[in-house]
């Protein structure tokens, strides 16, 4: 699972790696992101990969009625988005969530009474984009119209079942060559991705 990320980087540096321009680059702040609170962190969707845009993290479906869905759809299983009801009418609205670290906790005994968390990234620390779905949303009391995306998440990896060892489970993480191809619908790159973990 994923519910925990951050993104330390300046827009600039951002706009620099995807290769894409801040829709609005003075909203946003570089920050470590709780899913729970439901933050604005930096997109980039396949409606238009030319630009970062901030959109919530809990996807909430077109045909919610209030807000309430979205503590249960901060992540998605890429396995079964395709079946789920709040996922499946997004499998086609695709988006790179850019963070440049998540975190998981390592359980340290079998009921996860201790535990000790793990800042997730690449060796070089740099900037990265997780594999994301997108929705639109109008709020009915306020008129606005919000933008929301998911987190999918897979089977984790060899390096990341030993830190997620409750659920082994980890956020898809795309290959910088494969970000374009997810965007335009494309299958997902089989490269490997070096990781590394530190405790905090």
């Amino acid at each position: 699972m994923c519910f925990h990320s951050k993104q330390t980087k300046k827009a600039i540096e951002l706009e620099h790696r995807f290769r894409a321009k801040f829709e609005q680059d003075s909203l946003f702040t570089p920050s470590i992101f709780n899913g729970f609170q439901f933050p604005k962190t930096p997109v980039i969707a396949n409606d238009n990969s030319n630009t970062i845009k901030l959109f919530n993290w809990g996807l909430i479906p077109s045909w919610a009625k209030d807000k309430e869905i979205r503590k249960n759809t901060l992540n998605a299983r890429i396995e079964t988005i395709a079946e789920k009801p709040s996922f499946r009418s997004y499998v086609k609205q695709r988006c790179l969530v850019l963070v440049d670290g998540f975190y998981e906790w390592q359980w340290l005994d079998e009921k996860g009474k201790q535990k000790q968390k793990y800042e997730i990234g690449l060796p070089d620390d740099s900037a990265f984009a997780l594999a994301g779905i997108w929705s639109e949303w109008l709020d009915k009391e306020t008129g606005e119209l919000m933008h929301t995306y998911s987190i999918l998440t897979t089977e984790a990896n060899e390096f990341m079942a030993r830190i997620h060892n409750s659920k082994k489970r980890m956020p898809v993480i795309i290959h910088p060559n494969n970000e374009q191809a997810w965007l335009n619908g494309g299958e997902l790159s089989t490269e490997p991705i070096t990781l590394k973990a530190v405790e905090v």
